[in-house]
């Protein structure tokens, strides 16, 4: 049963967990299950994704019931009136503040404007050797995107030298291995904890948060972090 957040007449919003495809998808031929088809067999109705999350990441996904109100929340993503707020666990002591202005391209190869804010939430420096370094440092990042395009969070991090754990292939290899061999960690460590916007039936605000899946509450009590509440 997928965890639901939020329920209305026209709106459901669910806490996705990670590995979990929005729907199908011709590069990953392995899956079984998907968002759509488990929230409508557990609804017993149809079911329309307003937004995308990688399979990789955890956290609020939003649905509309209805056609109509999926094309009012498809404007409200295009118009980037959607406020959406990410944690990410990433290599390195991370800049306090930040915005990453860099352009990333299609799959047909055309460059798209993106536009990732950054905060540090908190850094942690844990006594376990890496490569040339006697200790292996990190950090916890809140994250807002001002534009929504394909793993754009993902490699934004990653070009700024500061991959998420966990995350594969734009990620560290090293850090990765290191990861798994050490604490059996095989997730990414990226959660979509929070979305607001304006309800297109009522035309007032909406908020839905996430809690945080397991693995990811794991590693944040593994370097001493306080888990977000707000």
């Amino acid at each position: 049963m997928l965890e639901i957040l939020y329920q209305d007449d026209h709106l459901v919003g669910i806490n996705k967990p990670p590995g979990l495809l929005v729907h199908r998808s011709p590069i990953a031929k392995d899956a079984e299950e998907f968002a759509v088809q488990l929230l409508r067999d557990q609804l017993e109705m149809h079911v329309y994704p307003a937004h995308r999350l990688d399979r990789k990441t955890s956290g609020v996904l939003l649905f509309a019931l209805e056609k109509d109100i999926h094309r009012a929340l498809n404007l409200q993503f295009a118009k980037k009136t959607v406020s959406k707020t990410y944690y990410a666990i990433v290599r390195g002591f991370i800049p306090d503040a930040g915005t990453i202005d860099y352009p990333l391209k299609r799959e047909d190869g055309k460059e798209q404007e993106a536009v990732t804010h950054f905060e540090c939430v908190a850094r942690a420096e844990l006594d376990v050797p890496f490569g040339k370094h006697a200790t292996s440092r990190y950090s916890l990042v809140k994250v807002k995107p001002e534009t929504g395009r394909m793993h754009q969070i993902r490699k934004h991090f990653a070009h700024i030298l500061h991959p998420i754990i966990g995350d594969r292939p734009h990620g560290c290899n090293k850090q990765n291995k290191l990861f798994k061999e050490k604490w059996d960690l095989m997730e990414m460590m990226l959660h979509a904890h929070e979305l607001t916007f304006i309800h297109p039936q009522s035309s007032l605000p909406v908020t839905i948060k996430a809690g945080f899946p397991d693995e990811f509450r794991r590693m944040m009590m593994l370097m001493g972090f306080e888990i977000p509440s707000a």
